[in-house]
């Protein structure tokens, strides 16, 4: 079988990635700091995935298993130079790490192979192509979970601590012009072009959205994201502000509105999927990164601007955020400084 090399058996490792690569054909590896993941993935040879539709389950195996502790760097050298694939799914932060693994796995090749980032970092093919000083046989290709995968609560591992619980989106935008070793069959692979489209639509519609859906519930004192929406007075308000970003990226990318909207109107039936569970203080925690300048809110609201557009449901969204409370705190200087960005920003577009 082809072999698959996966750094992250986490909520998207496991719960995405590992999948698509699995009903494609490959044999899975992951690597992976957790001792116990490692040595339960090893003595199973699979895991459990839940698929939560919405209206139902769908459960699938997903087998042709092994894994290897990130520490072992010797073997996890070895199997980077045997992938015939790799990706990563650890989150920014670890990159680096990963980077360090890479370029020592990446040494010991001698044919191109491509390394699929599915982080959500819009700077990783660059960030990792200089870490690992990988010539131009190594193609660092950018991909956009859409997938959303909750917090796994003991609940929905049911006894199981190696099933994973997501929904049932199956799509994985990539960059299309970045791969090095001729492009892969992988089911839900979406070669993009232009793939800054794809990645600022993930941002300003489905981020934004998300967000604006739990800063806006937070006020109404919900708890959960699927009740956000299901509040007719703050669906519309998240609808209203998806389409003026929408709006911008088409008229910036020369995009098709319909397909935008029809994007919108699933990327809505998917929030109020009340299986995932997924909450309003989840969503919405970490403020200084969602409410800077390029990110989600201020940043699709500026793009807006910059098209000569509306974005007056964007910032009621911004509004919101400025009165959330992170983990039951406010944070009274940094929501001062944002005050007055959005003040700035209303002065801009008025």
């Amino acid at each position: 079988m082809k072999q698959a090399l996966v750094f992250g058996a986490g909520n998207i490792g496991r719960g995405f990635i590992g999948q698509l690569l699995a009903q494609s054909g490959y044999a899975l590896r992951f690597v992976d700091i957790d001792r116990a993941l490692v040595g339960a993935l090893n003595r199973r040879g699979e895991y459990p995935l839940r698929l939560l539709t919405g209206q139902g389950l769908r459960e699938l195996t997903v087998g042709h298993v092994r894994a290897l502790h990130a520490g072992d760097a010797q073997a996890v050298a070895e199997a980077i130079a045997q992938a015939d694939i790799i990706a990563t799914a650890v989150g920014a932060g670890a990159l680096p790490h990963v980077a360090q693994a890479l370029k020592t796995g990446l040494g010991q090749r001698g044919r191109p192979v491509d390394v699929l980032l599915c982080e959500n970092m819009p700077d990783a093919d660059k960030t990792m192509r200089e870490l690992t000083q990988a010539d131009e046989r190594v193609g660092f290709v950018r991909a956009c979970v859409g997938r959303m995968v909750p917090p796994q609560t003991r609940e929905m591992q049911g006894g199981d601590p190696l099933r994973i619980c997501a929904e049932d989106h199956a799509e994985l935008p990539v960059d299309a012009a970045a791969f090095r070793a001729g492009l892969p069959v992988i089911e839900g692979l979406l070669p993009a072009v232009p793939f800054a489209f794809y990645m600022q639509r993930k941002l300003f519609v489905h981020n934004m959205g998300h967000a604006a859906a739990a800063y806006l519930g937070f006020l109404r004192g919900y708890r959960y994201i699927w009740e956000a929406v299901g509040d007719p007075a703050v669906c519309d308000t998240v609808h209203e502000a998806m389409k003026e970003s929408a709006a911008a990226l088409c008229k910036h990318y020369a995009q098709d509105a319909r397909e935008m909207q029809e994007y919108i109107a699933d990327l809505l039936r998917r929030f109020g999927n009340r299986q995932l569970g997924d909450t309003i203080e989840r969503v919405g925690r970490d403020l200084p990164r969602k409410l800077a300048q390029r990110d989600r809110l201020f940043g699709a609201a500026r793009l807006c601007e910059a098209q000569g557009l509306g974005n007056a449901n964007i910032r009621k969204a911004i509004g919101a955020a400025l009165l959330f409370e992170d983990g039951g705190k406010a944070l009274p200087l940094y929501t001062l400084r944002r005050m007055a960005d959005a003040l700035l920003l209303s002065r801009d577009s008025s």
